[in-house]
């Protein structure tokens, strides 16, 4: 089998930046016989340290000494992109006219028309573009797909999706970068709405129209050099949604969530069935199929948990074996697979920029809709 070269550059360091390594290196324990054999040829972060320990505990050929000297090496075929979000549009923009593919984490970029124009571009450069919408590749949600697109559902009626942490809830813990809209561009909406609101979008249809609420419940915290600082990005955010289908529901992106872990929830029901999944519960998938017979006692309906584990199609399913349970992680490492096997000529099935500027264009009228009061919609 011939295999593609696929020489990657990272553009980052921290806890994204890691995970992507990890995705990369494992591939070939998890997938057999891929058509691509990818190598971590090059590192960038601002700090020289972090860049120069990435290489040698971590195994990247080159650390360089700027984003755009990485941009530029010939030898590089891939920009993995996860700097800040407000550095996004910049990045991909000069990794396009540079002729690379590119793999970003999300938000794509911070505003809705930046959101279009990469996607145009990527579009029309003819390169591979993926943005991390991780979740979509957990066992149980593909299984969702599968059976939401056998119709077992129906018509979709209404549906819930939910992403809560506690990471805004210590207030002697300084904050992030994450909570600075200056460097963020958005609140928790960016940060965990964007995949609440993806696996809504992925498996039930575009949005047409959505009403949005933001909460900080703590406007003064510490700052990162430990001094008092003003909260400018929202912990918590509230959406009722309205989809092209007809369907109606709630999304709820919250930092606020005492006692939460990483605690995202999916509820969606429709005319014949429904389904449940819960990432706290990843090796597992709640459906109820109405064409259960009912009768005294209940008869046999009720949900239902399909166990769905690491039950992976093939190439996928290997290791460590079909009936070992799967985490977070094994989201990143589908998402990065689909990515660098479209890269090396099969058909892409993970999310692209047009899908990624469909729920930036979402986010941004559930920020208009909170400023103004009204419902907004999707342009």
């Amino acid at each position: 089998m011939n295999r593609k070269h696929l020489n990657i550059g990272l553009l980052g360091f921290g806890s994204m930046g890691r995970t992507h390594t990890w995705a990369i290196s494992v591939i070939p324990f998890y997938y057999r016989n891929p058509p691509f054999e990818a190598r971590l040829a090059g590192v960038y972060t601002r700090t020289e340290r972090t860049r120069e320990d990435a290489k040698s505990e971590f195994g990247f050929a080159k650390a360089y000494s700027s984003e755009d000297e990485l941009i530029a090496d010939p030898d590089i075929d891939i920009i993995d992109i996860t700097t800040p979000n407000i550095a996004h549009y910049e990045t991909i923009k000069k990794a396009i006219n540079a002729g690379k593919h590119i793999y970003c984490e999300k938000p794509l970029t911070t505003t809705a028309e930046e959101a279009d124009e990469v996607a145009r571009l990527s579009s029309d450069a003819g390169i591979t573009a993926q943005i991390v919408f991780n979740t979509r590749f957990l066992s149980p949600i593909m299984r969702a797909k599968q059976l939401i697109d056998e119709g077992r559902l129906g018509r979709i009626i209404s549906f819930r999706s939910s992403y809560l942490h506690a990471s805004c809830t210590d207030l002697a813990k300084s904050a992030g970068w994450k909570q600075d809209k200056t460097v963020c561009g958005g609140g928790v909406l960016f940060d965990l709405g964007s995949h609440a609101l993806d696996l809504v979008y992925y498996l039930c249809g575009n949005y047409k129209k959505v009403w949005g609420m933001s909460q900080i419940a703590h406007p003064t915290r510490l700052g990162m050099d430990g001094k008092p600082w003003q909260t400018n990005a929202d912990e918590a955010f509230y959406m009722l949604c309205e989809l092209e289908c007809g369907a109606k529901g709630t999304v709820e992106a919250n930092k606020l969530a005492v006692g939460a872990n990483d605690d995202f929830k999916l509820e969606i029901y429709g005319e014949r069935g429904a389904l449940r999944f819960d990432l706290m519960e990843p090796n597992w998938l709640w459906f109820y199929d109405m064409e259960d017979k009912s009768g005294d006692l209940g008869g046999e309906r009720g949900f239902k948990r399909i166990e769905c584990c690491g039950r992976y199609p093939e190439p996928a399913g290997i290791f460590p074996g079909v009936k070992a349970p799967i985490g977070w992680l094994r989201g990143h490492l589908g998402s990065m697979y689909s990515f660098l096997s479209a890269v090396a000529g099969e058909k892409q099935v993970g999310p692209n920029f047009n899908d990624a500027a469909h729920i930036q264009r979402v986010m941004q009228a559930a920020y208009e809709s909170d400023m103004t009061g009204a419902p907004v919609v999707i342009s």
